[in-house]
């Protein structure tokens, strides 16, 4: 009974045009916490809406649909979320060091997208950063390469 159910479900929310991300894969907590970074000053400007989705479609191989897909299913997972371990924990055991390093350079692109670091954002990517196992030299390598003037992250 609940397999027809799930089937049902899947049938209506997939029709066949992007990738069905699931509960917590690696894309949406990765998705998750790049909004999270860019909702975490009070608002997702146009222009860190623009760089995340940009981030998504070339880290994930997506196109339009699919990305926007994915952020609105991240928007859900962040507003559920309590903290940010759910994302964290699997990001950890899932990605290698590299990749979680690109993470939070892309987090780092999506905060500066606007222009400015708030002191919420700064302290976002440190404590993502420090649950991702990326160390402090690193963590602000990639913010002073953001803060560099021509940088596109």
């Amino acid at each position: 009974m609940f397999e027809a159910l799930r089937n049902l479900l899947s049938d209506l929310v997939d029709d066949g045009d992007w990738s069905v991300f699931e509960a917590m894969d690696e894309r949406l907590a990765a998705a998750a916490l790049l909004v999270h970074a860019a909702a975490v000053d009070g608002s997702i400007s146009d222009k860190e809406r623009d760089v995340l989705r940009g981030c998504l479609k070339s880290k994930f191989d997506l196109d339009d649909e699919s990305a926007d897909h994915l952020i609105e299913q991240a928007e859900v997972a962040d507003r559920e979320a309590v903290d940010l371990y759910r994302f964290t924990s699997l990001l950890l055991r899932e990605l290698d060091q590299d990749a979680r390093k690109r993470l939070i350079g892309m987090m780092w692109s999506v905060v500066y997208a606007d222009g400015q670091l708030s002191e919420f954002e700064d302290n976002l990517i440190w404590r993502a950063a420090d649950l991702l196992g990326i160390s402090s030299r690193d963590r602000l390598a990639m913010r002073r390469a953001m803060q560099s003037p021509g940088s596109t992250g």
